[in-house]
């Protein structure tokens, strides 16, 4: 049986022809798509290999925006039986379930990975991936911790990786007018921005018991530190508990904060002061915020208030652009319909955020919302969460990433690990 020429074999011979061409042996520059594959459909040289790990809701709709835009979905993966199988199925005989991610990382053939478990799993993954050689697309928040972040950003650097994370609103037209506007000048030198997106829920008390059948509670877990089995800490209710997530604050904030930071310039940087309130569960089993106001302050002296609303909005002394899900507004509301010109800012022009990914794996260049960005949006989530369980100021050095005004403080910068888990 003749050998299957991978698509990585493929790049590596392709780099021995290029080194013995410069030993002065001509090869041809192009391959064109008729002598791979049919004409008109990718080659087999360009398709992209997938697996899924994390395939319950929110993983299984990735899947499907991988496959539009040319993907193979060849392996999936989750703790939960259910959601494995389901999801193997929508896919084919071909793709093979497993329960423990590092089987699925173990294939060669694999060129890529969908990350959408529970966020305090991301970044283990995500740093196994790389090092097993896979681009990554990770769902948002990117972290659960800020050391986390900058573990990931290195691992990707390190590894030569290509990593989208998944705040999509980067890749609406909407979202990068506004912030097009907002950088150009329009409304002046921007002095506030404020975030909104709700808040999160007290919820209720629920029995402990013992995992249903076909869950994987001690690999659900992982890291995280051992609890008995409690429905309420599952599927869509992990966002309400510290030990996985941060609230609403992460889920949500890794949205709007990440096109604050976006529309101000901030994507290698971040706030330097941050203060804020917050209130929590007097009731129920969820610990996370259940209101919050914060405010961070820029070098710059511009402010960011996170808490009433929705949305970004930015506010200027010439008037304020105010951007959403489907929704833009501003003042002078002549801004909506103004030609950006030569001059002015344009911003990374995404043709949709899974679409974006898969032309990067080809180019290798960094998608839109690149683990950099990822972890600095995130870091403003964090330090917001920080602030209001502390009740305390933080001043904070985005180039060390460290806090410089109480010491003490740093030990929220990162957390244990149970073992054996470990960054």
């Amino acid at each position: 049986m003749a050998k299957r020429l991978t698509r990585r074999d493929f790049f590596s011979k392709a780099a021995k022809g290029a080194a013995a061409a410069g030993a002065g042996i001509a090869l041809p520059y192009f391959v064109p798509a008729s002598a791979l594959g049919q004409a008109g459909k990718p080659p087999p040289s360009e398709k992209v290999i997938m697996g899924g790990i994390g395939v319950g809701g929110m993983g299984n709709g990735d899947l499907g925006g991988h496959q539009g835009c040319g993907a193979e979905i060849a392996a999936v993966c989750d703790v939960w039986r259910d959601n494995r199988e389901n999801t193997r199925q929508r896919f084919g005989d071909k793709c093979v379930a497993y329960t423990d991610y590092r089987e699925l990382l173990d294939r060669k053939d694999i060129d890529a990975v969908d990350i959408a478990t529970p966020d305090h799993w991301h970044a283990l993954i995500s740093i196994h991936a790389c090092e097993a050689g896979k681009d990554i697309y990770c769902q948002k928040p990117m972290t659960l911790t800020i050391e986390e972040g900058r573990a990931m950003v290195n691992a990707v650097r390190r590894y030569g990786r290509v990593f989208q994370t998944g705040s999509q609103q980067r890749s609406e037209g909407n979202f990068r007018f506004a912030c097009e506007l907002v950088r150009s000048g329009r409304i002046g030198k921007v002095h506030t921005v404020r975030t909104g997106f709700g808040y999160g829920p007290q919820g209720g008390w629920e029995p402990n018991e013992d995992p249903p059948d076909g869950l994987d509670w001690e690999m659900w877990l992982g890291p995280a530190p051992w609890v008995p089995y409690n429905r309420a800490r599952c599927l869509y209710n992990f966002r309400w508990f510290y030990d996985y997530s941060g609230g609403k604050m992460t889920d949500w904030g890794a949205h709007h904060n990440d096109i604050a930071q976006w529309g101000l310039g901030m994507d290698d940087s971040g706030p330097v002061e941050i203060v804020g309130q917050g209130r929590f569960p007097s009731d129920g089993v969820f610990d996370t915020a259940i209101w919050f106001n914060i405010e961070c302050t820029y070098a710059n002296g511009v402010k960011l208030i996170i808490g009433e609303g929705h949305g970004a909005r930015f506010e200027g002394p010439d008037g304020w652009v105010h951007v959403d899900r489907g929704f833009l507004e501003t003042e002078p509301k002549e801004l909506m319909q103004e030609q950006l010109g030569p001059g002015d800012v344009h911003l990374y022009d995404s043709p949709g955020h899974y679409r974006d990914f898969h032309n990067c794996i080809k180019t290798r260049q960094r998608p839109i919302c690149d683990v950099e960005i990822g972890h600095r949006s995130g870091t403003v989530c964090h330090l917001a969460n920080i602030a209001i369980r502390t009740g305390r100021k933080i001043v904070w050095d985005p180039v060390k990433e460290q806090m410089t005004n109480d010491p003490e403080l740093n030990r929220w910068v990162s957390r244990p690990m149970r073992a054996p888990w470990h960054l």
